[in-house]
């Protein structure tokens, strides 16, 4: 109802980011600063985006150092990989493309999230 007037947004756009019950921790649905700017806490939402940019950069930093000792190391370095796709060819387009490899729905369905990182 009054979707109009809601940033030009339609309803389906509107309710896209609706919580859902039950959705892996690492669901952009679960992010506090959006919660935040939904809310219209801006101060408070910007103020979380900034902390979580920051995890983010120190993650990555974490992981680039940990690839660089590695390497100094000789050892072997598993780089980051995401849990529920993985990287093929397109057999049409020949491009590297993301393709499911599957667990998410066995993980919502067992609410076992154990894998997942702690992004927020």
């Amino acid at each position: 109802k009054y979707a109009e007037n809601m940033y030009y947004f339609s309803e389906l756009a509107l309710t896209l980011n609706a919580p859902e019950s039950g959705p892996a921790p690492t669901d952009s649905r679960r992010r506090p600063d959006q919660r935040l700017m939904e809310n219209g806490r801006w101060d408070e939402a910007n103020a979380e985006k900034q902390r979580l940019e920051e995890k983010q950069r120190l993650s990555r930093k974490r992981r680039e150092a940990e690839a660089a000792r590695a390497t100094e190391d000789g050892t072997p370095y598993d780089p980051y990989k995401p849990l529920w796709f993985e990287r093929k060819k397109d057999p049409v387009t020949q491009e590297l493309a993301h393709v499911y490899k599957g667990g998410y729905w066995e993980s919502k369905e067992k609410q076992d999230w154990s894998l997942c990182p702690d992004i927020f």
